[in-house]
């Protein structure tokens, strides 16, 4: 048989290489996890990337992960938000074969020759080499499923059908008569719960029940299952008190609990945030303010105003770019000018920042928008500092200190916008510089990030797009003396 030429019957199936010399109800299982432990092995010998688009945890989670699929277990995710938790599960369907043969006609994806549903084996018996075959992608035996107070048993295993027991002539009790859930539609594949936590008790039992026992009682019926199934989970460890958290049966059965984590260092958010991020129209961002971008993610899960057990998730950067990149070109298609995200831009993406974070008291009593203006802020210094901090600005310093305010151009083209910054003592020749680009939209991008890096640093002071000397008190406050 080629792959061209798919077997429609188990006797035709019984004459393609894998299954020849076998007959049905032999016994010879292969588990999922033994299907993603072989393809697994397989990859890590070639040399191949096991889960393309996962950044940042080559080191630390994916090991970690790699050994728990080694080793065939179940497992859980255990982060805060936005730590590419679902990505990961969603992922490991490519560690399955392209395609397997199942019993056609069933609601339950069963094993051709040693089905564990009572219909598959009803078909087999009746059927024998005739039993039709149907091919399954790995695309379809991945099931999810979000968890939330009000699943029950019914949704992930099943609830009796008194419709079907009837037509069937069957009792209540019997397993032909039920109508199945999530958890054995998944049969011959892999079962993710997101959000663990929020499952009732009684679900959760419920769970571990079929897996390990292969019972569990419906409505006072006994059902027995034995699912062939990969069982991996995320959850948040804010969840544990906040809303609910794992019963202890099923946390004892879970071979191993990996903990993700935010990307470790700016460069890494960079990457993952390029990667992630849609952009429409031809925006160009400076390395500068993609750094920027990143850094406010950095700065906010270090503030003490924003609530660290809800952490700041991924996202925030992602959403930010997004938005930014969207108003440079709505700048560009107004103005005819060549579209290049600024700081500005940056502080137009403020809805992406203030729905990303959860505050304390402190930053409610501030208001979200404060909050997020403040930590831009920090981010500027941070990154100016990281990038150029050693560069002499004590030529424009001292301008602003003379009494003299700059108002930054924001409409009009990038050659009169670079034009008036050239009033500024210094900032042109340093915004050619940071920008490493002869485009004047680049350039003015460059000086007003030098600008906002300065007010970061409390060089200078800023009120909207008006930047002047600092406070009398920050500037005692940066040496002790007035310079």
């Amino acid at each position: 048989m080629t792959v061209t030429a798919k077997a429609r019957t188990l006797g035709e199936l019984l004459q393609t290489e894998g299954y020849a010399g076998r007959a049905p109800f032999d016994g010879k299982i292969r588990l999922v996890q033994d299907e993603v432990r072989d393809n697994l092995t397989r990859k890590l010998r070639s040399g191949e990337e096991l889960f393309p688009g996962v950044v940042g945890y080559d080191d630390t989670v994916i090991p970690q992960l790699v050994n728990a699929l080694l080793a065939r277990q179940n497992f859980i995710l255990l982060g805060l938000r936005g730590q590419a938790k679902s990505r990961i599960l969603r992922a490991i369907t490519e560690l399955l074969d392209p395609e397997v043969p199942v019993i056609a006609g069933v609601d339950m994806p069963d094993d051709v020759l040693n089905p564990v549903g009572a219909e598959g084996r009803a078909l087999l018996e009746a059927h024998g080499l005739d039993l039709p075959v149907r091919w399954l992608p790995r695309a379809e035996r991945y099931v999810e499923k979000l968890a939330t107070p009000d699943v029950t048993v019914a949704d992930l295993i099943g609830d009796v059908d008194p419709i079907k027991a009837a037509r069937l002539g069957t009792s209540l009790g019997d397993v032909r008569s039920m109508h199945f859930g999530l958890l054995p539609r998944a049969n011959r594949g892999i079962f993710a719960v997101n959000e663990l936590a929020d499952l009732a008790p009684k679900v959760q039992v419920a769970l571990f029940n079929i897996l390990q026992e292969g019972d569990v009682q419906i409505k006072g019926y006994p059902i027995r299952l034995e699912l062939d199934v990969m069982l991996v989970f995320s959850a948040n460890p804010e969840d544990y008190t906040a809303r609910g958290k794992i019963v202890t049966p099923l946390k004892d059965r879970i071979g191993s609990e990996i903990r993700t984590h935010y990307p470790t260092d700016v460069r890494l958010g960079m990457d993952i945030t390029a990667q992630e991020a849609v952009r429409s129209g031809d925006v160009t961002v400076p390395e500068f303010i993609a750094e920027l971008v990143e850094e406010i993610a950095f700065q906010a899960r270090e503030d003490g105003r924003v609530d660290k057990l809800s952490g700041v998730s991924q996202r925030l950067p992602i959403s930010l770019m997004e938005v930014a990149a969207a108003n440079a070109e709505r700048r560009s298609l107004v103005q005819g000018d060549d579209a290049v995200v600024r700081v500005s831009d940056v502080y137009a993406g403020l809805p992406a920042i203030t729905g990303k974070m959860e505050l304390e008291y402190e930053g409610e009593l501030k208001g979200a928008d404060n909050v997020a203006r403040d930590v831009i802020r920090k981010a500027a210094g941070a990154v100016y500092a990281r990038r150029y901090g050693s560069a002499n600005t004590r030529e424009l310093e001292k301008w602003f200190e003379n009494g003299n305010v700059f108002r930054f151009p924001q409409g009009g083209d990038s050659a009169a916008a670079l034009k008036a910054a050239g009033e500024v003592p210094g900032l042109g020749e340093l915004a050619a510089e940071v920008a490493a680009s002869s485009e004047d939209a680049v350039r003015v991008s460059a000086a007003e990030f030098i600008l906002e890096g300065l007010y970061g640093r409390k060089k200078l002071s800023r009120a909207e797009e008006l930047y002047a000397a600092p406070e009398p008190e920050t500037r005692q406050q940066r040496g002790g003396r007035w310079n």
